[in-house]
């Protein structure tokens, strides 16, 4: 190794060693320090142990002679120390006795204690535990305890200790002031009324009662404002109410408002404001009392009208009123007593005076004063309701009086008198006597028979026409059973009314009835329910007509309309035999004519031809009329069922059959109907009416015109054209058989007598419009619906 680097090592081995006792010795100074602070330390550490003792003591000391109860206790609840205010609160003297804690606190309270020891053991403190115990001398207490541990030197828990507080008063006064609030929740959320509480005009609470006024439901209500509620044109005074008590100046205050409920509507509403203050002055909230009115205010303004209309009805009421009071005065009159007894002064005029007064007025009326004055006294002492008493004054009116008198829960009030002249009836029932001893005259000796029965058809009363009719005596009537005894049949119900009694309607009858004698008779009957004075049902009344006379003569007419109708059905297979053997000859001269012209044709002149063509003219003349007469004679015939028939339909197949010439136009100017008729028939009615119009127009211009108006019962058609006209004389001859006007050949003068039958078939009529040289206008009516 180089001598150079042993040299470096030595000195670095020297610092080394040098290093190492300046170490060792800064060691050692370090520790001497060290163990002198152990020392002050221990020392200081004794008197703080002297010091803690001193001060626990001091505090023991404290707390032994504090007011309230005092525990101190090991974590198992044995009581190790207390002062006297526990001892007297607990009842026992921890010097004589052990106690756990535990055996004294409630049953009901058990796991609530341990879950609180759980808390003092976790935590270290224990604050505000509540609990129901016993004591010693079987009392039964309320404490509050405000706990925390004990612990060693080593900081392990030993021990606890506690200040109790004797609460049971205030827990005493909480219940009842529990109670009461549940009872005063109870009458406000079951009060009639709406009670709120609100604060700067928000809901913070309402009962049902409101709530069912406003149709809200709390959560709703909250989210509203007084003024929310409230009719805008009414919420004015209410506002200015409510700034008042803002400032101070008014506590309480009720008005008469309109709130608007969640639907729309209004109601009518007390309110009572009271301002519920802090010790401040300003206003903690405000409580208001709701009473819906609007019940009571309609049933005020009910009575109102209900007063006026009764004021009004007494006033202008046809009895003579007078209504006096218990003292005696008169209460309420009207006008019309004042007319009936001639007295001069008002109805108003006399409220207040003395009754008696107004006897002496009344009493002068009547012809006998004094008995009349003792009979009203009499009545009022009696006091007994009188009804429809009769009086008749000197002047020779009779009235009826009611005395009626006015009691309320058997406190007499007063009475009331009502006067009505009953002159005029009392005038009516003699002349009504007389005119029934009249009429019973009358019905006594008339032709008509009559008899009255009761409910079960028993004969009440005949008059001697039904015994002539019946062949009976009045004897052998009386209380026999008219059905019974008449074996009535009814053969036809002459109205739609029933005959029943039970209807109170009144019915006509053909009935056939057993005469005495054992003939049978026809009779036409009249019935009507009989009443009592109550508008009872007692029975009916008839009057009854002998028909047999007539009842035959219809039977005749019967038979006869039958042999018609057989000599009608005769009369019309003849008209067809009859056409049929007339137009065979025809048809053979018709035939012979046109063999004469094409075997002759040569040796013919103009003439000739021309005579041969009038024979053929005539030929068809002749055989035009033979149908005419036979469609004539069958319109009366109802051979077809009658359909739905649509004239629009009809007129376009018969614009399509006849001849038209070119220079005519027919047009239909109104829609036509459909009606239920015989097709053909009203076929053959509008092609005679339409050939009728377009053979007689000669103008350049043809127009016919078809149109059509409605009724509740008919039809009414025209059919209208411009043709030559038909002088006035013909108007009512065209539509009889063989008439015709003559102007076009090949007329036979049966088309508008067929029309006419027609018409007559569908209960119509038929007539015309027409001017020489201008034209004719046809009128016709269908009835709408026929029997």
């Amino acid at each position: 190794m180089p001598h150079n680097e042993v040299d470096i090592l030595k000195r670095a081995l020297d610092r080394q060693k040098k290093a190492r006792l300046t170490a060792e010795k800064i060691l050692e100074e370090k520790s001497k320090a060290l163990y002198d602070t152990a020392e002050h330390l221990k020392r200081t550490n004794a008197r703080l142990n002297a010091l803690l003792d001193e001060r626990s003591d001091e505090m023991d000391s404290a707390f032994l002679n504090i007011i309230d109860p005092y525990v101190i206790m090991d974590l198992n609840f044995e009581v190790i120390k207390t002062n006297d205010s526990a001892k007297s609160f607990l009842g026992f003297d921890y010097n004589k006795e052990s106690l756990n804690l535990q055996e004294l606190v409630h049953p009901d309270f058990a796991e609530y204690t341990k879950e609180s020891t759980k808390t003092l053991l976790k935590v270290g403190v224990l604050k505000n535990y509540r609990a129901k115990i016993y004591t010693r001398k079987n009392q039964t207490k309320y404490v509050q305890i405000n706990a925390s541990l004990i612990y060693n030197r080593e900081g392990h828990p030993i021990a606890a200790q506690g200040i109790i507080r004797d609460i049971t008063q205030e827990m005493e006064i909480e219940a009842l002031l529990s109670e009461q609030r549940k009872q005063l929740d109870i009458i406000v959320e079951n009060s009639p009324l709406g009670i709120v509480l609100s604060v700067d005009g928000k809901f913070i609470k309402c009962n049902s009662a409101m709530l069912n006024m406003l149709g809200y439901s709390l959560n709703e209500i909250k989210q509203l404002s007084v003024a929310d509620i409230s009719v805008k044109e009414e919420f004015a005074t209410s506002k200015r109410l409510l700034e008042q008590m803002g400032t101070g100046n008014l506590d309480h205050f009720s008005i008469n408002k309109r709130y608007r409920r969640k639907n729309g509507s209004t109601f009518m509403a007390k309110t009572s404001v009271s301002a519920i203050r802090k010790v401040d002055g300003d206003i903690d909230y405000r409580l208001a009392i709701i009473e819906d009115i609007t019940a009571e205010l309609e049933a005020q303004e009910k009575l109102a009208a209900s007063e006026s209309r009764l004021a009004l009805l007494i006033k202008n009421l046809d009895l003579a009123v007078l209504l006096e009071d218990e003292k005696g005065s008169i209460a309420l009159t009207n006008e019309k007593f004042c007319e009936m007894f001639d007295i001069d002064e008002t109805p108003e005029a006399l409220i207040g005076q003395n009754c008696s007064e107004t006897t002496n007025r009344l009493k002068k009326v009547f012809p006998m004063p004094v008995t009349f004055e003792e009979n009203l006294d009499s009545i009022h002492n009696n006091r007994l309701t009188v009804i429809d008493d009769e009086l008749e004054t000197k002047d020779g009116r009779f009235l009826e009086r009611d005395y009626i008198p006015i009691s309320s829960k058997g406190n007499y009030m007063g009475h009331l008198w009502t006067y009505k002249d009953i002159t005029l009836r009392r005038t009516f029932k003699q002349n009504l006597q007389a005119e029934k001893e009249k009429y019973s005259s009358i019905i006594a000796n008339m032709n008509l028979g009559l008899v009255e029965v009761d409910k079960f058809d028993k004969i009440q009363m005949v008059n001697q026409s039904f015994c002539a009719m019946s062949g009976y005596s009045e004897q052998e009537l009386l209380g026999q059973t008219a059905s019974e005894l008449l074996e009535y049949q009814q053969m036809t119900l002459i109205n739609d009314s029933s005959n029943s009694v039970d209807k109170k309607k009144t019915a006509s009858f053909e009935l056939k009835v057993r005469h005495k004698s054992g003939q049978t008779r026809h009779w036409l009957i009249s019935g009507a329910p009989r009443y009592d004075e109550r508008h009872r049902i007692i029975g009916s009344i008839g009057i009854h007509l002998d028909i047999t006379g007539h009842k035959q003569l219809e039977l005749q007419k019967a038979q006869l309309l039958k042999e018609l109708q057989v000599s009608n059905k005769e009369l019309h297979e003849y008209a067809h035999i009859v056409s049929h053997d007339l137009k065979s000859p025809l048809r053979s001269v018709s035939a012979l004519a046109t063999w004469l012209r094409e075997d002759h044709q040569d040796v013919l002149d103009e003439n000739g031809f021309e005579q041969i063509q009038m024979i053929q003219d005539k030929i068809e003349g002749m055989d035009n009329l033979i149908d005419g007469i036979l469609k004539y004679s069958s319109i009366g015939r109802k051979d077809h069922k009658e359909i739905e028939v649509n004239l629009n339909h009809v007129v376009k197949d018969i614009m399509g059959i006849i001849y038209i010439p070119s220079h005519v136009n027919i047009e239909i100017t109104s829609p036509l109907p459909t009606i239920k008729a015989d097709k053909t028939k009203i076929h053959q009615l509008f092609q005679n009416f339409l050939s009728n119009a377009v053979m007689h127009i000669e103008k350049k211009e043809g127009l016919v015109q078809i149109g059509c108006d409605e009724s509740n019962s008919h039809w009414t058609f025209s059919i209208r054209d411009n043709g030559v006209g038909i002088p006035k004389e013909y108007h009512e001859k065209i539509f009889k058989i063989f008439q015709s006007l003559g102007t076009k050949d090949g007329s036979t003068g049966i088309g508008l007598s067929i029309v006419k039958k027609i018409i007559d078939l569908y209960e119509g009529r038929v007539w015309l419009e027409s001017e020489v040289g201008q034209g004719t206008t046809f009128y016709f009516t269908i009835k709408k619906h026929r029997a």
